[in-house]
């Protein structure tokens, strides 16, 4: 009897299919480098070069080279002991190829050849191998060079000796498959953040970049680690003390190294890394540096009577920090949704009694220093309560005025975050266009009056007591700060700044961008946070009209619909368009472009805020004159 419906085929064990080899890579990309798109595309250099920095960890190589080729592939060259050539004792095929060819295959999972490594997972030089179009490893040991080629991870050649060389090293060039990747082109600047972090954290190494299709050049090396790292950071901050804390120690197995600096900024920049990986989630080293900082801070000051009736919190002694915390450990276990939150229980308690021994001595032997940082956290503390009071206020103002929503705010009909927009627009003017020309179902649209609060040079308190701030705080319904901030309360899942196409436009979409990341940092990581485009130009010849969104798109229509008798109106700001014009170019999903805002490279990210928004003129100036050139629609 068959039990299989009518007009169904059967679904039985010959449906199974077994992906050998490779092949499930290629058939799930994302699952290995998360996308297809640029960030997957540049994960590939990165997984190359993580195999040459766990050569260094390893203490036998200090040379990395990273060249972008004209062909469009990438080869990373090192100085380590390079992958085993002779035979596999259970694969009988080259070691080199069994790593190559094999997921799960590495000498990571070995602790004798590697006692710390970037990870213990076995996959990535094979997934790149699977991911090109053809990639070629050549490996200089025992006095000769051994050559392989592959193409889309199936073996094209055998292991080969092609010479002689007096060196040692691995050296692998790829290409990136154009049947996998959306684009292939590698940007020399995206891996220029990574390769600097990894100098950063690995300061026995020199890592040199260099481009073939321009000839761009830069080389990373960072005798001074961490404290380097924090300097870098903090370029364009007033540090309280000169030379940041500096601690590394090694304890029950664990090395454990951190740079903290602080300054007179109210924003906290703290990065964490185990193994090497950015471990964005945070986990249990940070757990054990950000109690003992806490700890640590209240017992100086409560001991040398700088606190009076205060007890420091967490978020009051990392006001103003610049810190950046290593551990490096033999068997890490990451979890969260990223796979970069360290899990292991253990290191808790180590990084406490390191943290706590090295800072205490600090404090003790600085006593001007330690009295400057308490000082400032002290201050925070005041402001901090002084906001829970504003916030308060907020909250009693607004059920007394009938709602938890700000009275300028159009909602819209739409309840379900993931469909719903808000359009954060520059202007009663433009914000009566947008408010006409929406569609009511799914955008909101929330006016702010003018330039608001620079949150760089504000502390909490401040920001609160700003009504446009307070505006959007209210409008997202996320709640604010470290206590209370909830992303899974997030109102709308894309958060659209819409500003003039000028000088002023642009300051307060920085501004907006500012508080965003200073704030609501996980809004921004989200990728919630939408820039939109406004056209520049209507082109109008007869009953013909066409938008422009530069001035090169502008002279296209132009030579598109002629010359003669075409009148061409250039747009100050939104408020020159109608509901209809503005619903057309800017609002309509249909025919819009937003640019989505990413937070690729956080380090970047936190020194290019503190240059256009902090204190320091110096560092914004040169920052203007080095990019200069590259800037567009300039309004003048």
């Amino acid at each position: 009897m068959s039990l299989t419906p009518e007009g169904e085929s059967a679904y039985d064990a010959s449906k199974i299919r077994v992906l050998k080899g490779l092949e499930g890579v290629r058939q799930t990309p994302a699952m290995y480098i998360g996308t297809t798109g640029a960030r997957g595309l540049h994960h590939l250099i990165y997984e190359v070069v993580d195999n040459a920095i766990d050569e260094a960890l390893a203490g036998v190589c200090d040379q990395i080279d990273v060249r972008l080729h004209s062909d469009g592939s990438c080869s990373v060259l090192d100085n380590g002991r390079g992958i085993p050539t002779d035979i596999h004792p259970e694969q009988k095929r080259p070691a080199v190829e069994v790593v190559m060819t094999m997921l799960h295959a590495g000498g990571k999972f070995d602790a004798a050849s590697y006692k710390v490594s970037g990870g213990l997972h076995g996959v990535g030089v094979s997934v790149v191998n699977a991911l090109s179009e053809w990639l070629e490893v050549q490996v200089f040991q025992k006095g000769a060079i051994f050559r392989q080629r592959y193409e889309r991870g199936e073996i094209a050649t055998d292991l080969d000796i092609i010479g002689p060389s007096d060196r040692r090293g691995t050296l692998v060039r790829f290409k990136p498959d154009p049947e996998i990747f959306e684009e292939t082109v590698f940007h020399f600047d995206t891996v220029v953040h990574r390769l600097r972090e990894l100098a950063f954290l690995n300061s026995n190494v020199r890592i040199l970049l260099s481009d073939e299709r321009d000839g761009r050049e830069q080389v990373f090396h960072h005798a001074g680690g961490l404290s380097e790292f924090v300097h870098f950071l903090n370029e364009t901050k007033t540090a309280l003390h000169r030379e940041p804390i500096y601690v590394v120690k090694e304890r029950d197995g664990v090395s454990v190294e951190a740079a903290l600096q602080y300054t007179d900024s109210f924003a906290e920049t703290l990065f964490s890394y185990a193994n090497n990986i950015n471990t964005v989630e945070g986990g249990t080293h940070l757990v054990g540096f950000k109690q003992e900082l806490t700890r640590c801070l209240n017992s100086y000051g409560e001991k040398n009577g700088l606190l009076k009736n205060e007890v420091l919190s967490g978020e009051d002694v990392r006001e103003g920090l610049t810190a950046v915390l290593a551990v490096k450990l033999t068997r890490p276990q990451f979890e969260g949704q990223t796979k970069t939150k360290l899990g292991n229980s253990e290191i808790t308690g180590v990084v406490q009694s390191v943290i706590g021994e090295e800072l205490s001595d600090y404090l003790e032997t600085h006593p001007v220093e330690a009295k400057r940082v308490v000082e400032k956290c002290v201050q925070s503390a005041r402001a901090r309560e002084a906001a829970r009071r504003a916030r308060d206020l907020a909250r009693r103002k607004s059920v007394m005025d009938g709602g938890g929503l700000p009275g300028k705010l159009s909602d819209c009909a739409e309840e379900d975050p993931t469909t719903s927009e808000l359009y954060i627009v520059e202007g009663d003017s433009a914000g009566g266009s947008a408010k006409q020309g929406r569609d009511r179902r799914f955008q909101a649209i929330l006016p702010i009056k003018g330039k608001i609060l620079n949150v760089e040079k504000a502390r909490l308190d401040k920001a609160l007591s700003n009504d446009e701030i307070r505006s959007i705080i209210t409008a997202l319904g996320t709640g604010f700060g470290e206590e209370e901030f909830d992303l899974s309360k997030l109102r709308y899942h894309r958060i659209i700044i819409m500003t003039d196409a000028d000088v002023d436009g642009s300051h307060i979409r920085t501004l907006l961008l500012t508080f965003f990341y200073r704030y609501m940092k996980p809004v921004v990581e989200g990728g919630y946070i939408y820039i939109a485009q406004p056209p520049l130009y209507r082109v109008k010849r007869g009953k013909v009209e066409r938008y422009a969104y530069s001035d090169a798109e502008r002279d296209t229509v132009l030579d598109d619909l002629g010359r003669t008798g075409a009148h061409v109106q250039r747009y100050k700001g939104l408020g020159e368009m109608n509901p209809e014009q503005l619903w057309e170019t800017t609002m309509n999903p249909a025919t819009r472009t937003l640019l989505r805002i990413s937070s690729e490279d956080a380090a970047e990210a936190e020194r290019i805020f503190s240059v256009l928004m902090g204190d320091q003129v110096e560092p914004r100036r040169r920052f203007i004159e080095e990019n200069a050139l590259f800037v567009r629609n300039l309004d003048i």
